[in-house]
């Protein structure tokens, strides 16, 4: 039964390689008028996948494995119970409510697009707030226990729940909160000139492309391209692609947006291809992932030893821009720590609050305690509880990010986890290996194998705290976050 579990399986496979084509293509250089046509199609194609992942052989296949689970291999067992998880929800889920809500995300990501570019949120809250009534719907459907948060917490990262966020973010308000006010408030000052210089757009390419070399990129199972927002996508591990986004007034954006998005996708080049075809081809979860990410962005990409190694390249790409600006200026300049607006350009000290704000107002919608409507205005109240500043439009306050037209609720809080694994990470790391030497030597290969050989290669054949427990040998602990950053700011700024 688990050879008829696999055919299936392939399948849907082929149906969600489509899907991530077409995905792609909307993101990056779709025609506009495009998206209409596109939705109906996407709805055909997902109503298909519907009634494939729904079938009696299907539900034999996987209700019968998991029956004699015992007689799988530890692989396939988890591929066993991923499937049986997935397929108890989707059965509760009428087709009709599926499709409609496939769709809906379909035509929604354009209406952001064009509302946050027209500053304008009243063209996205009806779509919005469709998107929340169907989640809510679907919740209902599926069911859950007391909170109904927590399924949507769950199904970016397993296991996790507002329990656990709560107590994590709670360790932050305490322990790192009042750390983040000391440097806003004390902090020396660093020169800030060319930060906002104008870097031409061709240039900042051709250094993303370096980057892409220095972090060891592979071209056979990869590409770049441009995107209003930087994402990284993949259908599997031979094929991982992402974007960046070019601001010729703030250079920054394309630096660490193409470092962060390499993370993503070193991550999923270096999953053991033997996955492929399993349900346990990607990154384990979702906090798992940004780890990667942000270690690769922050832990390796801001530090000193980069850049005395990197510096060099960027300026000879920018001899005018950088002509007087010192290594040591250039280091506190990306490290720079301000109260600001936009999340995917916030610095990494004052990162973790915009990721708090979020968390809590989707709580509160997921908790009937606010609604869409008064997003804008609750938004602005909490950017200024946690940074002291109130965004001047839409644009650069509830309309910034691209997560919730896509449905993506639950997500944002791994962000902030995913930072906290990264430094319970890297001080594991640094027992092992000679970290900041290996940065200095321009042999960001030996971090790449150790990550390959810790975390990467296993997928999702393991759950987020039975990787980190292996790892690390221990729990969470956000105190190595706290640690993490408290070290480095009070060297950089105190």
């Amino acid at each position: 039964m688990f050879d008829k579990f696999k055919e299936i399986q392939k399948k849907q496979k082929a149906y969600g390689y489509v899907m991530g084509i077409v995905g792609w293509d909307s993101n990056t250089e779709a025609p506009r008028d495009a998206f209409e046509h596109r939705a109906e199609m996407m709805g055909i194609i997902s109503s298909e996948m519907f009634k494939l992942s729904t079938s009696k052989d299907y539900q034999e296949a996987v209700y019968s494995c998991y029956d004699s689970i015992d007689e799988l291999d530890n692989l396939q067992q988890r591929e066993i119970r991923k499937a049986k998880k997935n397929l108890d929800k989707i059965l509760k889920v009428p087709e009709d409510v599926f499709v409609e809500y496939r769709k809906t995300l379909t035509l929604a990501q354009r209406t952001w697009e064009e509302a946050k570019h027209e500053n304008d949120f009243d063209a996205f809250a009806p779509a919005l707030d469709n998107i929340i009534q169907q989640n809510k719907k679907i919740l209902e459907f599926i069911g859950y226990k007391d909170i109904p948060y927590n399924e949507l917490l769950d199904d970016f990262e397993e296991g996790y729940t507002e329990k656990d966020y709560d107590e994590f973010f709670e360790t932050l308000k305490r322990d790192l909160v009042p750390f983040v006010k000391e440097v806003l408030t004390n902090g020396r000052k660093i020169r800030e000139d060319f930060i906002s210089d104008i870097y031409p757009r061709g240039k900042q390419k051709e250094f993303v492309e370096y980057l892409m070399n220095v972090l060891n990129f592979n071209y056979e199972r990869g590409g770049l391209k441009e995107s209003v927002h930087p994402f990284t996508w993949h259908t599997h591990s031979k094929d991982v692609r992402f974007t960046v986004r070019y601001l010729e007034d703030f250079v920054f954006s394309s630096i660490f947006a193409g470092i962060h998005e390499l993370g993503h996708a070193l991550y999923e080049q270096q999953i053991d291809p033997k996955l492929d075809y399993t349900n346990l081809g990607g990154g384990t979860s979702s906090g798992i992932h940004e780890s990667q990410s942000r270690f690769y962005e922050n832990i390796i990409g801001r530090s000193d030893e980069f850049w005395k190694v990197h510096y060099p390249k960027l300026k000879e790409l920018f001899p005018e821009q950088l002509k007087t600006v010192t290594l040591e200026e250039f280091v506190l300049g990306i490290n720079r720590v301000e109260a600001s607006f936009v999340r995917v350009e916030a610095d990494e000290l004052t990162y973790p609050l915009h990721i708090l704000m979020r968390y809590e107002i989707e709580k509160d919608l997921f908790g009937n305690r606010l609604e869409t409507k008064d997003l804008p205005k609750v938004w602005n109240e909490k950017m200024v509880e946690y940074l002291g500043i109130e965004p001047k439009d839409f644009a650069e306050g509830v309309l910034q990010d691209v997560h919730w037209s896509a449905g993506l609720f639950g997500y944002f809080p791994t962000y902030a986890l995913g930072s906290a694994y990264a430094a319970q990470f890297y001080y594991t790391m640094k027992k092992e290996l000679n970290f900041e030497q290996l940065i200095l030597d321009n042999n960001i290969q030996a971090i790449n194998e150790w990550l390959k050989e810790k975390i990467h290669q296993f997928g999702s054949s393991k759950t987020p705290k039975e990787l980190l427990k292996e790892v690390t040998n221990e729990d969470f602990n956000p105190q190595y976050y706290v640690k993490y950053l408290k070290e480095k700011y009070t060297k950089l700024y105190l």
